[in-house]
């Protein structure tokens, strides 16, 4: 019974943490624009939340093995509230880089929410809890963007005041209903809460290096891809409206809703978890070709939904293999080393893509394809014993 609460309230902070995401990003640039931000300060506004985000996820998923998941949780989601609303009431444009800033710093909640898992899951449970987390993630990216459209209308700091009111809801959840899962506190060693070099080290761990290369490489293809590449691309090739955009995104969202709900949890026990990682790797550098080669809406939803598919399975399957390769004293540690890789990628990723595009339109999506083909050739190295060893971190 506490594990099924537990997972409900993770399932509900995931859930906040891409709600809120889904709210603010689509409204962000144009809210900025009211306090005179240029474009180049507004690629700044929008960086700063993955630079902070880099520094703060080990320091607090470290910080959560020796002093609990709980805590962390709670200091994670209330920075994130916090940030909401200086944003809602921000007087100029210097408390909108405090308020992305203090959310970045505070970004920790999704790697601690996987140590929760972790803790409170056998491992031949956690591709299925991790899958339902992603699922969460997805519902909220399906109807944040939705919410702003919505609320925006009834004043430009309205969608942010919803915004940070819902993630006080989760806030008060897990103070009164999330107890602690980590039965370790205190028995890792101390060491540095952030360690730049011990980052770089971690890439050549012998069973866990392969791993987070994948993580750095799959989400810097995505963001140069996906994040950057898919709006010039619409709009610019395919002549889409904003509004057909939307759709799209929505489209994209339901896809891996569906992917994370029904479809992790059965490939990964039908193929098994190694086969099941290389699979989908492989599906999702097609669904970038696919998206690189249309030059009509339907093919690129073809596209889509073959990314929204298989990209989701690989990014749940990342963090259960992590919970695999080391021991339960360190879940937290490694969750937010994997989160700190995820963040390097996505800060570069942008930048790598506006600079080819300027090339051609469609060329993030090729690039995208080869760099996740490089994770696919990786993912033959993952997994090779299946022994969970003591770990280093």
């Amino acid at each position: 019974m506490n594990k099924n609460r537990n997972l409900l309230i993770i399932v509900l902070i995931a859930l906040v943490n891409m709600l809120g995401y889904g709210i603010v990003i689509p409204i962000l640039y144009a809210y900025s624009k009211r306090f005179g931000l240029n474009d180049f300060q507004n690629g700044l506004l929008f960086s700063i939340y993955s630079i902070c985000q880099f520094v703060s996820t080990p320091i607090i998923g470290r910080l959560s093995d020796r002093y609990g998941r709980r805590p962390m949780l709670l200091i994670s989601i209330i920075g994130t509230a916090v940030s909401f609303f200086t944003m809602a009431l921000a007087p100029n444009a210097i408390f909108l880089f405090i308020a992305r800033a203090i959310d970045g710093l505070t970004a920790g909640n999704i790697p601690v929410a996987f140590a929760v898992i972790s803790d409170s899951t056998s491992p031949d449970e956690r591709a299925k809890s991790f899958g339902f987390i992603w699922a969460a993630l997805n519902f909220g990216f399906v109807f944040g963007p939705a919410t702003a459209a919505f609320t925006v209308g009834l004043g430009a700091s309205v969608p942010f005041f919803i915004a940070g009111a819902i993630t006080l809801v989760a806030v008060v959840m897990t103070a009164i209903y999330l107890p602690e899962t980590n039965k370790h506190m205190r028995e890792i060693e101390d060491k540095k809460l952030f360690d730049l070099p011990k980052l770089w080290h971690t890439l050549f761990d012998p069973d866990l290096g392969e791993v987070f290369i994948i993580t750095f490489v799959f989400f810097l293809a995505f963001s140069c891809a996906l994040i950057y590449g898919f709006q010039p691309f619409t709009m610019k090739i395919l002549k889409v409206s904003q509004t057909e955009n939307a759709v799209l995104f929505t489209i994209f969202g339901i896809i891996g809703l569906i992917s994370q709900t029904f479809l992790v949890g059965y490939v990964s026990k039908s193929f098994g978890l190694k086969k099941a990682f290389s699979i989908s790797i492989l599906f999702t550098v097609i669904a970038f070709i696919i998206m690189f080669v249309s030059r009509s809406v339907f093919i690129f939803i073809v596209g889509m939904i073959v990314l929204g598919l298989f990209n989701n399975i690989v990014q749940t399957l990342i963090p259960t293999i992590l919970s695999q390769e080391t021991d339960e004293r360190s879940q937290g540690s490694i969750m937010g080393l994997n989160a700190s890789y995820q963040s390097i990628g996505m800060i570069i990723g942008p930048i790598l893509g506006g600079a080819i595009a300027t090339i051609a339109i469609p060329l993030p999506f090729i690039v995208g394809a080869g760099l996740v083909f490089v994770c696919f050739l990786i993912s033959f190295k993952v997994l090779r014993s299946g022994l969970k060893k003591e770990s280093a971190f």
